[in-house]
């Protein structure tokens, strides 16, 4: 069984930083891709960012481009978004999801096959 566990999230200042933490269990990072959803209140679920191992590719939606960054440790099956210079636009609850690949779904920010139980970021301004 799948399972897809966030945490990292909180309150930060506009400006700051954070890291969320996807900690994956019953898959393996070489054949999935991971990503970053968020979703606002009153606004629809935003593909972040991805990653996936088994082609070396990462994406980055255009409003997080040079200050988000993603990345994944296989030892603890954990992919990690550092989150910097972070803006109010950026509040969301925040979902890490995952697709086996070739992740037609992840790679397009339309969905995927399993997802976590979200992280709520909230950035101050």
């Amino acid at each position: 069984e799948v399972q897809l566990v966030e945490s990292g999230g909180g309150l930060v200042q506009a400006g700051g930083s954070l890291r969320l933490s996807c900690s994956a269990s019953g898959l393996t990072l070489d054949n999935y891709a991971i990503a970053w959803f968020r979703q606002a209140p009153g606004k629809e679920r935003e593909g972040v960012s991805y990653i996936s191992r088994f082609d070396q590719t990462t994406y980055y939606t255009n409003s997080v481009e040079g200050r988000f960054t993603i990345a994944s440790d296989d030892a603890k099956n954990t992919v990690y978004l550092q989150m910097s210079n972070v803006k109010p636009e950026d509040t969301a609850v925040y979902y890490c999801a995952a697709e086996i690949r070739p992740a037609p779904r992840i790679r397009t920010q339309k969905g995927a096959d399993y997802w976590g139980q979200g992280t709520q970021v909230t950035v101050s301004s």
